[in-house]
C-alpha cells in the first residue's frame, strides 16, 4: 500500500511539475493584445523592406533587407521577387528577427471604467534561424507602379519578456494577417506602398487571441 502511495504521490508532483512549466504566461485576450502591441511596429517595417528589396532586385532572390528594432534588435527579410516585363508581380519573402524590442511601452487596461489602469509592457521578439520556419510575407501587386496590393502575414514570432510588471512571458504569438493597400509611383519604375493599407487577422497567443484591425499611416 505504501509502494502503490508513493507512486501516486509521484505521479501527481510530475503532472503539477508539467502543468507549471507549460505555463507560458499568456491566459486572456488582454495577454495576447499586449503580446501584438510590442510587435505592432514590425507590420510597416516588415512591409518596407519588403518594397525596398523589391526595387533593388537584380533577380528573384532579394538581397537580405535589415531594419532595427526602435530599441534593440533587427528584422531581415529574405525571399524572391517576380522579374520581368509584366505589371503584374509577386513577393514572397520571410521575416527573420533577433532580439527586436521596441522598449518599454505602456497598454490602457479597462479604459472608461473604476478599473482603468495604465500598465507598462517590455517585450522582445525572435523568429527562427530558418527561412522556411519563419513567418511568411506573401504579396501581390497589380497594375505597377500606381496599381493595388494585397497579401497575407502567417507564421509565428517567440515573444519574451514582462507581460505586465513581476510576471514574465516565454511563449508563442501567432500572426494570420491579412492586407490590402495601394501602391505609389516612386520614379525609375519603382513602386511603394501609399498611405492608407487596411491591415485585418488575428493574433493568437496560449489562451488568448487578439484581433487586428488597423490603417498603417
Amino acid at each position: 500500500m505504501r509502494t502503490g502511495h508513493l507512486r501516486f504521490g509521484v505521479a501527481l508532483s510530475l503532472v503539477f511539475a508539467a502543468a507549471a512549466c507549460g505555463d507560458d504566461g499568456i491566459d486572456s485576450n488582454e495577454a495576447a493584445r499586449r503580446a501584438y502591441l510590442g510587435l505592432d511596429p514590425s507590420i510597416p517595417q516588415s512591409l518596407q523592406l519588403g518594397f525596398d528589396g523589391f526595387n533593388s532586385a537584380q533577380s528573384a532572390n532579394i538581397a537580405p533587407q535589415m531594419g532595427a528594432g526602435e530599441d534593440s534588435g533587427m528584422l531581415t527579410i529574405t525571399g524572391q521577387v517576380d522579374q520581368g516585363a509584366s505589371d503584374n508581380k509577386g513577393m514572397r519573402l520571410y521575416v527573420g528577427m533577433v532580439d527586436y524590442s521596441k522598449g518599454p511601452f505602456t497598454v490602457v487596461v479597462n479604459p472608461g471604467t473604476d478599473d482603468e489602469e495604465t500598465v507598462t509592457v517590455d517585450l522582445t521578439y525572435n523568429t527562427s534561424e530558418v527561412q522556411l520556419e519563419q513567418p511568411y510575407l506573401n504579396l501581390t501587386l497589380r497594375n505597377i507602379p500606381t496599381g493595388t496590393f494585397d497579401g497575407t502575414l502567417t507564421g509565428a514570432y517567440r515573444v519574451t519578456g514582462e507581460i505586465q510588471p513581476d510576471e514574465g512571458i516565454d511563449a508563442d504569438v501567432t500572426l494570420s494577417l491579412s492586407f490590402t493597400g495601394t501602391l505609389v509611383d516612386l520614379g525609375n519604375g519603382a513602386t511603394g506602398r501609399a498611405p492608407g493599407t487596411v491591415v485585418t487577422g488575428t493574433a493568437t497567443s496560449g489562451d488568448g487571441m487578439y484581433e487586428v484591425n488597423l490603417t498603417l499611416p
